[in-house]
């Protein structure tokens, strides 16, 4: 089949992979110059499948309330003229009890494992170099009642097969010796092995590459103009040229023909489908980075670690550090200026130094644009579940959607909308949108 893949961040290059794979012929869409420059271009880095933890849950309410009056809380709800917003909103709420906190979490973990074998797939086969560390996994705390919740998360964790630990202070320390020097404020973690890390721009950005060789073409540099919808399906998209506003020489006409098109392009998913009807509540939460160029690196951390009293995680990525954490959910923003992006970058450059004092660079006025402050938009849904499979429209399928956990899910993602639309079910306890779930996989 002939097949257009719309975005390339971690989850459209996933995809377009896994269709090459299985025969068709790929082209993706996107409006960036290359690969991985938007949503996927600095996250944290982990590939966390047994930190896969929805955002609603029974205390969420109480807390997105004290945090709404600080710019550097680590999930700020910033209300806004918008009913997309508030609708999201609601739905959230809607998610904030026991029963739905583990009901998503289940979907969340089995995706999770799957993408990880997933990903493993593809590195065997592919031979990327990503600055991969397969070291699994810290959470540190710095207060007994965040220690005592940990212990009941590890425990329902394992109850649907991931080996979360709980692990004394003196125990995290043997595992990463870097946090000796803030330990008097550890009271205690979590660790779980089986975890790695790695940078998800360098495996994007090589596995387009890898597409491309495949004989995958790329239109970048071109916007989505339409999506062309008669009689219920699919007809065309409608793309121009960012540079020229021009069609694409290489096609006679205006728009762009396949069999099948995947809508992968984030937290722009949402606005795109909605023109044909296709209402789903997807809605972007605005992610912070910092990059430091470490200046001990004999001091700095291997095992990628969340510090949960900031919630922000912190990798190693060759010789530097990625740092990076808090979501304000405050519409399509992705300007690092206004007083919330600053005091977010503050805390970062400042967390770091409090818990890794001396071992990165974090001076504002540092050569080699040393720190990088970046932001992206994590397109969430209310149950942090994504949206993997076939739309109402015929021949538009969806894989949005997946908040923090792009880079986690990424690889699973792309080979399960691959398998859909060969009409094979992937073996996972997973509800796909628009397709019946098997009852062999019923959980």
């Amino acid at each position: 089949m002939q097949l257009l893949v719309l975005g390339a961040g971690i989850i459209g290059i996933s995809t377009a992979w896994h269709l090459s794979v299985l025969g068709h012929e790929v082209t993706v869409v996107e409006r960036q110059d290359g690969a991985a420059q938007e949503t996927s271009f600095a996250n944290a880095g982990q590939i966390s499948v047994s930190y896969c933890e929805p955002w609603a849950s029974r205390h969420a309410p109480a807390k997105l309330l004290k945090w709404m009056f600080r710019n550097d809380a680590p999930l700020l709800f910033r209300p806004q003229m918008d009913w997309q917003q508030w609708r999201w909103g609601l739905k959230f709420l809607a998610q904030c009890n026991d029963a739905a906190f583990e009901r998503n979490l289940q979907q969340l973990v089995a995706l999770g494992a799957y993408s990880h074998l997933a990903l493993k797939d593809v590195v065997r086969t592919t031979g990327i170099d990503y600055h991969r560390l397969e070291r699994g996994i810290a959470h540190y705390f710095t207060d007994e009642a965040s220690f005592d919740g940990a212990a009941q998360a590890a425990n329902l964790m394992q109850k649907y097969g991931v080996e979360r630990k709980l692990v004394s202070r003196d125990e995290l320390l043997k595992i990463e010796p870097a946090f000796q020097s803030f330990a008097h404020r550890i009271v205690g973690g979590t660790f779980t092995a089986s975890d790695e890390s790695g940078d998800a721009r360098t495996f994007t950005e090589q596995l387009a590459q890898r597409c491309a060789a495949r004989g995958v073409q790329f239109l970048y540099g071109h916007d989505i103009e339409r999506l062309q919808v008669a009689g219920g399906r699919l007809e065309s998209v409608l793309v121009r040229d960012r540079r020229t506003r021009e069609t694409p020489t290489a096609h006679a006409s205006s728009a762009l023909k396949a069999d099948a098109v995947v809508v992968a392009c984030g937290s722009y998913s949402a606005p795109l489908l909605r023109t044909v009807g296709v209402d789903l509540p997807i809605y972007p939460g605005k992610g912070y980075s910092a990059t430091f160029r470490l200046k001990e690196p004999g001091r700095a951390p291997f095992v990628s670690t969340i510090d949960d009293e900031v919630k922000c995680a912190m990798t190693r990525l060759g010789d530097e550090l990625r740092v990076a954490g808090t979501i304000e959910l405050a519409g399509f923003d992705t300007s690092l200026t206004t007083p919330a992006a600053r005091a977010r970058c503050r805390m970062l450059a400042a967390r770091i130094e409090q818990v890794l004092p001396g071992v990165c660079d974090t001076r504002a006025d540092a050569e080699g644009g040393n720190p990088r402050y970046w932001t992206g938009l994590r397109p969430a849904t209310p149950t942090n579940i994504p949206y993997i499979g076939r739309t109402a429209v015929q021949g538009l399928w969806v894989n949005a959607g997946h908040g923090t956990l792009g880079w986690t899910h990424g690889a699973g993602s792309g080979k399960a909308i691959a398998e859909l639309i060969a009409g094979r079910q992937p073996e996972m306890a997973f509800n796909f949108y628009g397709i019946e779930r098997r009852a062999s996989l019923r959980v």
